[in-house]
């Protein structure tokens, strides 16, 4: 996780739908653009925004058939008829438009997500500028407008080059000794600055009604710990050497000291890594994140790192508890303070500092950042246009404000209404299937019923918005208005620290393309923006829209009964629900999907983690089985007719696999294998539907291809 002056949001991360891409490369330290949080330090010139008294000027309304991305649907035109379904289903579908659609210079990805997020860009940038162009305006309005102004302002952002974090740097230089290195950080924690861990709010895994503050691990520049360790990641670190000399001279430093610095700096971080968990391991068990300690006993863990003079200069009360998430990663640091030269720490917090804000610095430092970060390490061949950067730092900072005008313009009450009508389909549908699972014990279903009775959908937009009265910017300056919200968005998280959570809350602006299971609230939540083609279509019949937004629905349900997510109870606790034989059972069944995913690859080189990838396959099964059933309800009684030569079952797999279409660059390709709890998208088009005899049904499949799994080889768990 970055080291961000954020809550953790973990869980979250984690069981959304497509794993959500830092448009900074995640690169940590700083702006967690993804989920609006961000560094700070406070420069204020202009008076509070009161978004309450001065309300944001009417939108103009956007043409949504202007919209130069065009939107990817099922077509008959696409199906390659020369693939045999029962073969390679993929393929059937897909292989014809992947073929014709490769990755744009400007992106790692290429498919449905990516196309409704670039859709989605076009509409945010009439009205950003329509917001920019407002004479006096207040509110959000103001806000929104001078990020933008001052953000496209290529000119003035060049001419300040490194100045407008100077002072931060000349605070590093000045830092001696393990007393002055924790107070930097604890002051930078402060402003919203996150250096070597992550802090911040989330529900107590005991007591999810209310918040704590959760510390764990971060500080590392490569995507994962095993890739300072892995002889395949060689190549990376040796150009992850070189990428942090460059950003040291960028800084200032002669080409013989950033050298020298370099290699203490990579030193530093693969320290880190040794005692840092990986990817795999924080995807599959959730209760890495949860440590409970007194600050007394966290000051003993971390005798030169006191958490008591932490909490103490974030302006908060010391708490009775905390979690101290990943202890032995803390006592590392602790002892570094104490062992590691303050000329080599110095250098690691100057080469963070920089490097994560090089995106918002000049050209040359942006340049450097998107070198290493976007192509080396992501195959991304061009850094994207400014003004896409530019709104990717607005849905960082204040998304939730961008997305109330996305929903005035994109999102109508009938698209809210059809999703609602959905969500009680399918859950109606997930209700029987609990109900009739012959593997499970009365005493564990009725547990698992009283959580699906639960559950808490969001559809489309929060119920209510987030205030930013206080945020203050200008447009003077774009790195000083993004510290500005950052200082902003992390005092507004700290205010939740000991307080009841806000189950009106939202973890994605209606802007995302995404969706998301929150276990520690049991809620689902689907923003505006995915709720468009190949996913949901008003236009469409029924079984193109439960074959896409159907399955996404069920997706996320089911995330409430992964392997994670199972081990919350309906309130959202840390608790277990099951009988031991009914968790020996489960636990054979999700054995045999790891084993199921480990087949798939490309080449002996590039295979699936089943292990990793367990909880969004186990979601990919049961949501689309879920889907399924709800057709077949909605389908009852009902004649009809086959569209393009296509029965309604047919089409509903098909646009199953179309939201799979995706091209990857090699190199975003072989991150994702290492890092992402999501299988690449041609294993998650086929992989539940070859474990679902309906889908050998619809396509006339015989046991024997590769699209069926019969007997011991076929999964069934929820």
């Amino acid at each position: 996780m970055p080291a961000t002056a954020g809550g953790p949001l973990f869980l979250m991360a984690r069981t959304g739908l497509e794993l959500p891409v830092n448009p900074r490369n995640l690169k940590p330290l700083g702006l967690a653009l993804a989920v609006g949080v961000a560094l700070a330090a406070c420069q204020k010139t202009e008076a509070p925004a009161d978004t309450a008294a001065a309300p944001v000027a009417a939108a103009p309304v956007v043409d949504l058939a202007t919209l130069k991305t065009p939107a990817i649907s099922l077509q008959a035109s696409d199906v390659d008829t020369n693939i045999a379904a029962c073969q390679d289903f993929d393929g059937f579908v897909n292989s014809k438009w992947l073929a014709a659609n490769p990755v744009p210079s400007d992106r790692t990805t290429w498919g449905p997500f990516v196309v409704l997020s670039e859709r989605s860009l076009e509409i945010q940038q009439k009205l950003v500028e329509n917001l920019a162009a407002q004479e006096g305006a207040t509110g959000t309005a103001k806000l929104i407008g001078d990020v933008w102004a001052t953000g496209m302002d290529e000119a003035a952002v060049n001419a300040a080059g490194i100045a407008p974090i100077q002072p931060m740097l000349d605070e590093i230089a000045a830092l001696e000794g393990p007393e002055a290195i924790a107070a930097f950080i604890a002051a930078s924690y402060a402003k919203g600055q996150g250096f070597v861990f992550g802090f911040g709010p989330s529900p107590d895994f005991k007591d999810s009604s209310v918040n704590i503050a959760y510390a764990s691990q971060a500080g590392l520049g490569l995507p994962d710990r095993d890739y300072y360790f892995d002889e395949k990641h060689a190549a990376v670190r040796e150009a992850y050497v070189a990428h942090i000399a460059k950003v040291l001279q960028l800084a200032g430093a002669d080409e013989a000291t950033a050298t020298a610095q370099a290699a203490d700096v990579m030193a530093f971080e693969t320290r880190l890594a040794k005692v840092s968990a990986s990817s795999e391991q924080l995807s599959r068990d959730v209760s890495l994140y949860y440590n409970p300690v007194s600050v007394a006993d966290a000051d003993a863990l971390t005798p030169n790192f006191k958490w008591s003079a932490f909490f103490a200069s974030q302006g908060l009360e010391a708490p009775a508890m905390f979690s101290l998430a990943q202890p032995d990663f803390h006592k590392e640091v602790s002892t570094m303070l104490a062992d590691v030269p303050a000329a080599t720490w110095q250098a690691y917090l100057r080469f963070q500092a920089v490097d994560g804000l090089s995106p918002f610095l000049s050209d040359a430092f942006a340049q450097e950042n998107f070198n290493f970060y976007g192509k080396t390490l992501r195959g991304q061949a061009e850094q994207q246009p400014r003004w896409k950067r530019v709104l990717n730092t607005i849905n960082g900072q204040m998304g939730e404000a961008l997305g109330k005008e996305y929903v005035d313009v994109a999102f109508s009450p009938e698209a809210k209404a059809r999703m609602q009508e959905l969500v009680g389909n399918l859950s109606t549908a997930l209700k029987a299937r609990i109900e009739n699972l012959e593997w499970m014990s009365p005493e564990t279903k009725e547990q698992a019923l009283v959580k699906w009775a639960s559950f808490t959908p969001k559809i489309g937009y929060p119920d209510k918005w987030r205030d930013w009265s206080g945020l203050q910017t200008s447009r003077d300056s774009f790195v000083a208005n993004l510290m500005a919200a950052g200082e902003f968005n992390h005092k507004f998280n700290l205010a939740k620290i000991g307080q009841p959570v806000d189950k009106t809350e939202w973890q994605m602006s209606p802007q995302t393309v995404n969706a998301y299971y929150n276990p520690l609230a049991n809620e689902i939540v689907f923003p505006a923006a995915i709720l468009q083609p190949p996913f949901f279509d008003l236009a469409a019949d029924d079984a193109v829209n439960y074959g896409g937004i159907g399955a996404v629905i069920g997706h996320e349900m089911i995330h409430g009964y992964d392997d994670q997510g199972s081990r919350f109870d309906a309130t959202g606790n840390f608790k277990n629900w099951w009988t031991e034989a009914d968790m020996a059972g489960f636990q054979e069944r999700t054995g045999r999907l790891v084993s199921q995913f480990n087949e798939y690859g490309y080449g002996d080189d590039m295979k699936v983690n089943g292990n990793l990838t367990l909880g969004e396959n186990i979601a990919d099964l049961g949501g689309l089985a879920v889907a399924y059933d709800a057709l077949q309800k909605a389908l009852e009684n009902k004649r009809v007719a086959e569209i393009d030569g296509y029965g309604p079952n047919q089409r509903f797999f098909m646009n199953w696999a179309t939201v799979w279409r995706v091209n990857y660059k090699p190199e975003e390709l072989k991150v994702r294998l290492q890092t992402d709890p999501h299988a690449p998208a041609r294993f998650r088009a086929m992989g539940a539907p070859s474990n679902l005899p309906a889908f050998a049904d619809a396509f006339g499949c015989k046991e024997g291809d590769p699209m069926v799994r019969s007997g011991e080889a076929k999964v069934a768990i929820w």
